[in-house]
C-alpha cells in the first residue's frame, strides 16, 4: 500500500491491532480509496466492544460542470452544446429534460445537444452542474470503514464533511459524547480538530 500521510491503528490486543493494519490496508487497496486518503487513525478495543476511524480527506473532487465536457455555442434561434466527454451526456441530459422539459431539448446526434434560445444564459448553462463526484466518494469511504469494522458492530455514527470523516461502531449503545471523548482525540493525535 502506498503510504498515507498517517496512518496508525491502535488496539489493547496487539494481535488485534496488526490484524486490523492488513484489513484497513487491503480493503484501502481494493476499493482505490489511498489516492484520496490523507491520515486515518484507527482505534478498536474488542473488551468494551468499541471501532472508531478517524480521517482526513486529501482533496475534494470537484463538481463536473458543463463547461467541463462541452462547448456551448449560443445563436439566435437555439443553443447548441458540443459534447467533448460523452459519459456525462446522459446525466446533462436529465437535468435538462426536468428544467426544460424533453419537448425543449433536442438530440440529433451523440455529441450535440440543442436548446432554444432564451431559455437559459450562456454563462448559467456553462455553470450547470452535471456530477458531483464527492458523493461518491463520501459513499465509498463509510463502505469501507463498514467493512474493516469488526463483524456485529451494527451500532454505529458517521460523518463525513469538509473533507473529514469519522466512524463509530459498536455491539452496545453509544454513549451520547462518544465523539467529544474518543473521536475528537484521534484527530488531535493527527493534527487537526474535528
Amino acid at each position: 500500500m502506498p503510504p498515507l500521510n498517517y496512518f496508525v491503528v491502535e488496539s489493547p490486543d496487539p494481535v488485534g491491532k496488526d490484524a486490523y493494519e492488513r484489513i484497513a490496508a487491503d480493503v484501502l487497496q481494493d476499493l482505490d480509496l489511498i489516492k484520496v486518503i490523507d491520515r486515518l487513525h484507527i482505534y478498536v478495543d474488542p473488551k468494551i466492544p468499541l471501532f472508531v476511524a478517524a480521517g482526513l480527506l486529501r482533496h475534494m473532487p470537484r463538481a463536473i460542470r458543463v463547461s467541463d465536457f462541452a462547448n456551448v455555442n449560443p445563436g439566435e434561434k437555439e443553443i447548441v452544446l458540443d459534447i467533448s466527454e460523452e459519459a456525462y451526456l446522459a446525466p446533462l441530459l436529465r437535468i435538462l429534460w426536468a428544467r426544460f422539459g424533453k419537448e425543449n431539448v433536442d438530440q440529433p446526434d451523440r455529441f450535440t445537444v440543442v436548446l432554444p434560445a432564451g431559455v437559459i444564459g450562456q454563462k448559467e448553462i456553462e455553470q450547470l452542474v452535471v456530477a458531483d463526484p464527492s458523493e461518491t466518494l463520501y459513499k465509498d469511504v463509510i463502505y469501507a470503514l463498514q467493512y474493516i469494522a469488526p463483524e456485529g458492530f451494527k451500532v454505529r455514527r458517521q460523518y463525513i464533511r469538509e473533507g473529514k470523516f469519522y466512524y463509530v461502531a459498536s455491539e452496545d449503545t453509544l454513549p451520547g459524547d462518544i465523539v467529544e471523548r474518543v473521536v475528537a482525540p484521534l484527530f488531535e493525535k493527527m493534527g487537526v480538530t474535528l
